[in-house]
């Protein structure tokens, strides 16, 4: 077994010190080998020390732009830290070597989002979703950032189109019923809170929004059933209180 072979299987079981020593043991002989450094950023990255980590990720870029999953392990660092300039620069560079990979130009569209440069983000998407029609993380991120932007039709029309590919995740029908809330269609939005209760029935704040839907269309037996459920959720005290009165108040308009 080689050093690198040693390496690995340090790597493998979570070694990362031992992991060090026989990657840079390989430098010595094998200075140019930019997957080696890509390995000891992870393993510095695991470690926590995350100026090295980034420090063997840019030699390895250097040494060979044209591996994609360096490009990867340094923009999550950036993201991480909130250094969202680097890296918006940093895939633009990883576009320009390798233009093929549109992983590149998902990761910069949530670098947009993230630094409110929405208008950016969406043509980003825009050009995802040309490539591949049934990428439903890219329709998702387009309906958050329509939402963001105030767009609710086209925030829903998205969400929508996610549903034709993922239909079991509580979080889309959620977004889409805050999306049918905010475009002013309660009984939409009501369906899909609720759908989203059904497929996950701890999901508290899909309680809470359908328990004050409810109160709005006068369906006080409904809304106070979802918001005692919503009480029950683990949520903190001071909104436990709050809701806990909400409650008693509805409870004196019946009587």
């Amino acid at each position: 077994m080689n050093k690198i072979e040693q390496a690995i299987e340090c790597f493998n079981k979570q070694d990362w010190n031992g992991a060090i020593d026989l990657f840079t043991s390989v430098l010595e002989t094998d200075t140019a080998n930019a997957e080696v450094y890509n390995n000891l950023g992870l393993c510095y990255a695991n470690l926590g020390n995350e100026e090295k980590a980034e420090k063997n990720y840019l030699h390895s870029i250097d040494l060979n732009p044209q591996i994609p999953q360096t490009y990867i392990n340094l923009v999550d660092i950036y993201y991480k830290q909130r250094r969202l300039g680097e890296g918006i620069n940093l895939l633009h560079f990883a576009i320009e070597h390798l233009p093929g990979d549109l992983v590149f130009r998902h990761y910069l569209a949530r670098f947009y989002m993230e630094d409110a440069k929405q208008d950016l983000a969406i043509d980003e998407l825009e050009y995802i979703l040309e490539k591949q029609p049934e990428n439903y993380d890219a329709y998702y991120d387009l309906g958050r950032v329509y939402f963001e932007l105030g767009i609710y039709d086209s925030a829903i029309e998205n969400f929508e189109n996610v549903l034709e590919y993922k239909n079991e995740n509580e979080w889309i029908y959620y977004y889409l019923g805050e999306a049918y809330q905010a475009n002013d269609d309660i009984d939409k939005a009501l369906s899909n809170f609720l759908k989203a209760i059904a497929r996950n029935n701890r999901l508290a704040i899909a309680y809470k929004k359908a328990g004050i839907l409810y109160l709005a269309r006068e369906d006080y037996e409904d809304a106070i059933e979802y918001l005692e459920d919503y009480i029950e959720l683990g949520i903190p005290e001071e909104e436990k209180d709050n809701i806990t009165k909400l409650i008693e108040r509805i409870k004196a308009k019946q009587k």
